[in-house]
């Protein structure tokens, strides 16, 4: 993609929420949400344990705004401002689209995470409609796996991420075969089965 293309969905407005793209204006919210153990539980070594840490995902993040089109919001209410997560879709290493989240504690269990992905994979589908949404979810991730169903995705079974190679849940809007083939990828799983990713 052109790297001077507008990024037509830089702030998007929902019923509650406003997503603005990600910015270093948002580095004491994000930082206080990514550094808190309870938004890590099912990925604890993942937990940020310093702003620097915040810095740099947030560089990364705003890149992709430039390079794809698309990338992840600060999640903002609208009734006062306040950033409550962080989350919206970036280019997998599979060519799809993947489908990302995290909210703070406080603002759990009233559908900011399926609000925000709603308007996500909207997005995803105005930018490239060609190649699927994908949300890879850990097995045991029962939230994340109930907001995935509440956007009608189907889960595909485990697949190795291509991001990282750890075994997810593949949930996504439309048969991920439409990216190619799966393919067995050694006996990784030491049930004599292998893992399959997709390609």
């Amino acid at each position: 993609m052109n790297e001077d293309r507008p990024n037509a969905f830089a702030r998007v407005l929902t019923e509650r929420l406003e997503l603005h793209a990600v910015s270093m204006a948002d580095l004491a919210p994000l930082f206080a949400i990514n550094s808190d153990s309870d938004t890590w539980r099912h990925a604890p070594d993942e937990r940020h344990t310093t702003a620097d840490q915040t810095r740099v995902w947030i560089d990364r993040a705003a890149a992709r705004w430039r390079t794809d089109g698309l990338s992840y919001w600060s999640v903002r209410l609208r009734s006062d401002g306040s950033t409550i997560g962080v989350g919206g879709v970036q280019r997998h290493a599979s060519g799809g689209w993947n489908l990302y989240y995290r909210f703070a504690p406080a603002s759990w269990g009233q559908g900011y995470a399926t609000e925000m992905s709603h308007a996500a994979v909207e997005a995803a589908s105005a930018v490239d409609p060609e190649v699927p949404v994908f949300a890879w979810i850990l097995d045991h991730n029962e939230a994340s796996r109930r907001v995935a169903e509440r956007l009608g995705f189907k889960n595909y079974g485990e697949f190795a991420d291509a991001n990282d190679g750890v075994t997810r849940l593949a949930y996504a809007d439309r048969p991920p075969l439409l990216l190619g083939s799966a393919v067995l990828d050694g006996d990784a799983d030491g049930r004599g089965e292998g893992r399959r990713q997709l390609q």
